[in-house]
């Protein structure tokens, strides 16, 4: 007859899970992955961005704030100096974006699962002797996910102005391309994910005693308490939207493929 299995077996073996526990982390780190790296490619390649006949700037490059940005690029202006050329545009803005993402309930747990296997699977002993959750640098950073959260809508609102953009045509008047419904795919992605954001919950809903009282506040809290069950899926969709978007544009601008008009 078999021992029985104790809190103390449990600890001294990593696991007494039999099937393929590791494969949500792994699929999760080679996909994060692959975006860092592919973000980090884009950020200092420092060009093919902005298509001038459509009105298409990459999602990467937006807003285009530096005066290194190609004509045509910088719809809110240049308030800031060509620094250097290995300081590309995107440096200005995309802080406030990763930190956004960084912070977000859900990748906390893609990440610390996947790459610092803390854990990396439920039932599966984690590798670190000490457990300090979110109370040491720099993970307790993670407490400004709020303020994250501001800067990410300014960031969704800029992307939809340039998404209304990309609707000129090249003579000026209205157009429609592949590319513009690809850029309104991403903003809708991008918007639901950000509104499904748990600091956008609270902001709706939080210190409020009496439902009742507010009709209107707890409709839009109920709307976004279910957006929020999706907040993985959202959070996922629009990472892919993104990039795809912005692969979409570099190839269009390096002169690789043209652009597909439903109306010019």
């Amino acid at each position: 007859m078999s021992a029985p299995t104790t809190s103390s077996s449990l600890r001294r073996g990593r696991t007494l899970r039999t099937d393929r526990w590791w494969l949500p982390p792994l699929g999760t780190a080679l996909g994060l992955g692959a975006f860092v790296v592919y973000g980090l490619i884009r950020t200092f390649m420092n060009q093919w961005y902005w298509v001038p006949e459509y009105h298409y700037l990459a999602p990467f490059f937006s807003p285009c704030l530096s005066d290194a940005c190609v004509p045509g690029a910088s719809h809110f202006g240049s308030p800031f100096p060509d620094l250097a050329p290995w300081i590309p545009p995107p440096v200005f803005v995309l802080p406030f974006v990763l930190g956004f993402r960084l912070t977000c309930y859900y990748y906390r747990k893609a990440y610390y699962r996947s790459f610092w296997a803390a854990p990396p699977a439920c039932a599966v002993t984690e590798p670190h002797r000490r457990y300090t959750g979110e109370t040491r640098f720099p993970l307790i950073m993670q407490n400004v996910h709020r303020y994250f959260f501001y800067a990410a809508l300014l960031v969704a609102a800029v992307l939809t102005y340039d998404t209304v953009i990309a609707f000129r045509g090249p003579g000026g008047g209205f157009g429609v391309g592949i590319g513009t419904l690809l850029m309104v795919v991403n903003v809708v992605l991008l918007w639901a994910y950000t509104l499904s954001c748990h600091s956008c919950r609270h902001l709706i809903g939080g210190r409020i005693n009496h439902f009742s009282r507010h009709p209107v506040r707890y409709r839009m809290w109920t709307l976004v308490s279910r957006m929020n069950g999706h907040h993985m899926g959202l959070a996922w969709a629009s990472l892919v939207s993104v990039a795809l978007v912005d692969l979409y544009v570099m190839l269009v601008a390096a002169g690789a493929f043209p652009d597909p008009r439903l109306f010019n």
